[in-house]
């Protein structure tokens, strides 16, 4: 009975990838490799507006211009595109913000896009950059280290099943309900830990300019790699 339901769901599993994608995905390459994100249909606004801007080819040449390693790597800043080496970056981007889109399901693990913004001082209400994002490294947390941040920094209790992947995969959870998450890196998620492992200088920049280029998958694409994703989660759950 077990194998019968099984089969079912798979095959009911693969027909609908007969259907159109059930997300979209961006490709993020840059000399140091390339990864494919996807994303988030729970977040409309932050969504639609970066595949507005990559259809254009807003991102192209554009520099991931702040890293910190343990933390994140940022880019999405129109002027780093041939900024000079002593350029101070990080205040560019199109004339508008994007209301916050928080989601209690959607948090700051690691290899998760997110929307970088302006400080609570200027910005109360938390709306995110029209451009800039940055993707999550963090790092692995102790139940100890969890429950200080509850007692300190947190005006929630991080659910269990949050609590789990942040003691195995990592991610930066003071993050989580202040800036919007809306994408995950779903292949090629060492790509962060290459980037955020450069030498960078006082501003966090790194020294050597890593330029991206940012472009949507078709739909044959995506389809491919949502087949892809399913197969590798299929057999982790057998392997299980």
């Amino acid at each position: 009975m077990k194998k019968l339901l099984l089969i079912i769901c798979v095959f009911s599993m693969f027909s609908a990838f007969a259907a159109k994608p059930k997300n979209q995905y961006i490709r993020i390459k840059t000399e140091f490799g390339e990864c494919i994100v996807k994303l988030y249909n729970e977040t409309p606004l932050h969504r639609d507006n970066l595949l507005k801007l990559v259809k254009k080819g807003y991102y192209n040449g554009t520099l991931f211009h702040r890293v910190i390693k343990g933390f994140m790597i940022q880019g999405g800043d129109p002027d780093s595109r041939n900024a000079k080496p002593d350029s101070l970056l990080g205040e560019g981007g199109p004339k508008y913000t994007i209301p916050a889109e928080f989601r209690d399901s959607l948090f700051h693990k690691k290899g998760v896009l997110a929307a970088a913004r302006e400080g609570d001082i200027v910005n109360p209400s938390k709306a995110s950059s029209g451009s800039q994002f940055y993707l999550v490294q963090g790092k692995v947390f102790t139940d100890e280290q969890l429950n200080a941040l509850e007692e300190k920094r947190l005006k929630f209790k991080i659910p269990e099943w949050q609590r789990q992947v942040y003691k195995t995969v990592g991610g930066v959870p003071h993050l989580d309900r202040n800036y919007t998450v809306y994408g995950e890196i779903v292949m090629g998620l060492e790509l962060v830990d290459k980037i955020a492992a450069m030498e960078t200088d006082k501003n966090d920049r790194p020294k050597q300019d890593i330029k991206m280029e940012i472009t949507v998958l078709k739909r044959r694409e995506a389809k491919k790699i949502e087949k892809q994703v399913f197969q590798a989660m299929l057999k982790d759950k057998v392997i299980m």
